[in-house]
């Protein structure tokens, strides 16, 4: 890549970003499919949550741009901008993002991507935990609320108990005040909860390989070569001396009188 469009971040990144953009925009159609005042509450928060990402994305592009300008007028960043408003009829220029995506990768292969992702392999783990967190998050709540806001006894029926359960439940921290009473609300918890230990165990374990791994060495600095005129004359002024001293042992083996 150009230093032009090198607003471009990694690949990892790219597509974590590509992703997000196709999910927020399924849960705009989502807000016009669903007439249930309650799951379109938990969209409109994810809504809200992928707003704050996509705003915390552009000022990281638009900081670290070789040139602001161009990024913002040429390369779509006021569309990142509009699209990170919470206003819906500027979500759909979130397309934007996926062009960008869909150019990075056209641009550099599979194969190379394949082998990005591989060779940076804790930072790929820490975007797939973070899209696993979003996607429990988002499709946990309204799975278990949909399943347990009419059954007999809930007290999951509104999108904050919804969210606040899968949010205690994905961190294993469990507070107990919210639970599923149906087997199918059950089965959902038993799924947040094993996809939880797993994404704080990735997440532990990226921590540790980030502080505990020894950093890497630059090369060694290059040895400047020695004037060769210099090492040669002193060379011949060491040879000088040691016939000299060579020459006054023999007389005194000819003459020990001297």
């Amino acid at each position: 890549m150009t230093k032009e469009r090198s607003e471009l971040k990694s690949i990892g990144y790219e597509i974590f970003i590509g992703i997000l953009s196709i999910l927020s925009i399924v849960n705009i159609m989502l807000l016009y499919v669903v007439q249930e005042k309650s799951l379109d509450t938990v969209l409109t928060v994810m809504n809200a949550v992928f707003s704050v990402i996509f705003l915390t994305d552009f000022i990281y592009r638009i900081v670290t741009a070789p040139s602001p300008g161009a990024y913002f007028f040429k390369h779509f960043g006021w569309a990142d901008l509009l699209a990170s408003m919470p206003f819906e009829q500027f979500k759909i220029l979130r397309i934007f993002r996926l062009i960008r995506v869909y150019r990075l990768l056209r641009d550099v292969g599979i194969r190379t991507i394949g082998r990005a992702l591989s060779k940076d392999r804790a930072g790929s783990s820490l975007y797939i935990l973070l899209l696993m967190g979003i996607f429990v998050l988002e499709f946990g709540s309204l799975s278990m609320l949909r399943v347990e806001q009419g059954a007999p006894g809930a007290n999951i029926t509104t999108a904050s108990d919804a969210l606040w359960y899968t949010i205690v439940t994905i961190s294993t921290v469990g507070y107990g005040d919210q639970y599923p009473v149906t087997d199918a609300g059950r089965a959902i918890g038993s799924g947040i909860i094993v996809i939880g230990v797993g994404i704080f165990g990735t997440f532990t374990g990226y921590l540790a390989n980030f502080f505990l791994s020894p950093t890497k060495k630059g090369p060694a600095p290059a040895v400047e070569p020695a004037d060769t005129s210099a090492t040669v004359e002193g060379l011949r002024l060491r040879l000088e001396k040691s016939e000299a001293k060579l020459t006054e042992i023999r007389k005194l083996l000819v003459d020990p009188t001297q």
